[in-house]
């Protein structure tokens, strides 16, 4: 089944009066939002014991939730000190979601750094191998998966075909879809129900429908330059885009069933509801 939700709390559930993350699994079913992302975004400031309360709370309220690892990662850094934090924040991540009661954990791949694009994504390439080898070493004993996510800005590494070729490396790895990055990255290039089947067609031929299937989605509208992406917006925003009705609709064309997390920037559970509606409404035509 295809759920929606938010990364992290807007401004509405602090200005309801809300305190705390224990409080948003209750808050967002009573909005009819069933997903919700934590992120580990500059470190792991939650504890166990609030990580298992969390995953409760989130349990009893039917919301699934994943998380995103540490935005410091970069799997193309040469210094091997540094890719060694990489592996270490990952799979910190991946204990903290199984702690959390979730499946899905997301990560940022890489940067080019002074090296070139080609040279990069080779080197992310060699060391996405290792990181699955550490992994599987690991020997998690709970169904996950570890979804790398397309990026916006021009010297990130992440685009749809560079995720869908390291998402070969392991069954357990899937694509997180940003389509504001992506958008961003390509200078405002998705706009119509074409260019999002492109996007979807591509990684079933690459990594097969039921990894597809199962997709993570982030979708926000962005603000972009000449370097990609600059900052998130809202869907009050009519300049950038995208917008999520051809995404829509290329959802249920494929009968694709995703996690669709919303990052605007402070309207996170609004716009997720937004999104909800409008995939409801087209569900609904013949």
């Amino acid at each position: 089944m295809i759920r929606f939700g938010p990364s992290g709390n807007g401004e509405l559930f602090y200005n309801q009066g809300f305190k705390t993350s224990i409080d948003a699994p209750a808050w967002l079913k009573n909005r009819g939002l069933n997903a919700y992302e934590y992120s580990f975004s500059r470190g792991f400031t939650i504890s166990e014991f609030m990580a298992k309360t969390l995953g409760e709370k989130c349990f009893e309220n039917d919301i699934e939730i994943s998380v995103h690892a540490p935005y410091y990662i970069n799997l193309a850094n040469p210094d091997p000190k540094m890719i060694e934090k990489s592996f270490n924040y990952i799979i910190t991540s991946l204990k903290l979601l199984k702690i959390l009661g979730g499946k899905k954990c997301v990560f940022h791949p890489g940067t080019c750094g002074e090296m070139s694009r080609v040279v990069a994504i080779e080197t992310l390439k060699k060391n996405m191998k290792e990181l699955v080898k550490r992994i599987d070493e690991e020997n998690f004993d709970f169904q996950f998966f570890l979804c790398p996510e397309t990026m916006g800005k021009s010297q990130q590494l992440g685009t749809y075909e560079e995720v869908g070729e390291i998402c070969t490396y392991a069954d357990y790895l899937i694509p997180t879809l940003d389509f504001g990055h992506i958008n961003a990255f390509t200078h405002g290039k998705l706009k119509c129900e074409d260019d999002f089947e492109k996007i979807i067609t591509f990684l079933i031929s690459k990594i097969g429908f039921d990894k597809v299937k199962n997709l993570h989605i982030h979708f926000s509208k962005i603000e972009y330059g000449g370097k990609g992406e600059i900052r998130h917006l809202t869907f009050e925003d009519k300049e950038y885009g995208p917008e999520f009705e051809p995404l829509a609709k290329v959802l249920k064309k494929y009968n694709l069933e995703p996690t669709v997390i919303c990052e605007s920037s402070g309207t996170q559970a609004e716009d997720a509801s937004e999104m909800k509606e409008i995939y409801e409404n087209l569900k609904g035509e013949h």
